[in-house]
């Protein structure tokens, strides 16, 4: 018969086999904190609908967690004004954000993607990135795991798609134009609309017949213009914003029937 010393290891050796087996016994709480940042603007968060977060396994494709970011778009002085010294927290409390803790028992190579915003859906575009997570290493100091969302959102307003043919011959066109955060753009503005394109193009069949530049008017983020139109049939209209500093684009399209 087996003395108690030697059932002692025997069982301590089913403990591990069993440990090393199951992986779970192993699994460390990681923290994982994500925050995505609109390109040259500020944090994407609930007053744009949110943003769609969700990490994979990078190897694997499982989903490890999913959900919305939500939040604030955070302080204008501290992310758009001030100097940022070398890890800089542009974050504050409020900040939009979306928390994930998973259990891990490994390292793990993660790919988080980020689609929004979510309102409105014409100007959602996605980013991603991948890195490696260590258990019980969390992601969650200063402003997390941050994504640059680029684009405006761009939509047109009281969209005009029945139109009949007048003597002027002309589309009016009222549109409006945020950072992807949606955050204002005015002349002279923090956002400055005097140093952005929002042009109006007009095309038939796929082909560009012509392209009209539209000026503010008058209300934060709202433009305007007219766009002639030689004959009746049906239309294209892409309305788009560009920054030429940065190369920053959104636009909105829809189609016109002139009768």
């Amino acid at each position: 018969m087996w003395g108690p010393m030697r059932r002692i290891k025997i069982f301590l050796a089913s403990v591990f086999l069993i440990s090393l087996g199951g992986g779970a016994a192993w699994a460390t709480p990681t923290t994982i904190v994500i925050r995505v940042l609109a390109k040259d603007a500020k944090f994407v968060g609930t007053d744009m609908g949110g943003v769609q977060i969700t990490l994979r396994d990078a190897a694997s494709g499982e989903v490890l967690a999913q959900g919305q970011v939500e939040g604030a778009t955070g302080s204008t002085p501290v992310i758009m004004k001030e100097g940022h010294a070398r890890r800089q927290t542009l974050s504050d409390a409020k900040s939009a954000k979306f928390s994930a803790t998973l259990d891990l028992d490994r390292p793990r190579q993660i790919t988080v993607t980020a689609t929004g915003p979510n309102r409105p859906k014409q100007s959602a575009t996605t980013v991603s990135s991948t890195q490696w997570v260590i258990p019980g290493k969390n992601i969650d100091g200063g402003d997390g795991w941050v994504l640059e969302l680029p684009g405006f959102v761009v939509s047109a307003l009281d969209p005009v798609t029945d139109i009949a043919l007048s003597a002027t011959r002309k589309i009016p066109l009222h549109v409006k134009v945020v950072m992807m955060c949606g955050c204002p753009i005015t002349p002279g503005g923090q956002w400055d609309a005097d140093k952005f394109e929002i042009v109006a193009m007009l095309a038939q069949g796929g082909k560009v017949l012509r392209t009209m530049p539209l000026t503010y008017a008058g209300k934060p983020s709202e433009f305007g213009g007219e766009i002639d139109v030689a004959a009746k049939g049906q239309y294209e209209l892409t309305i788009y914003a560009y920054d030429p500093a940065n190369g920053n684009t959104g636009l909105d399209r829809f189609t016109v029937t002139v009768r």
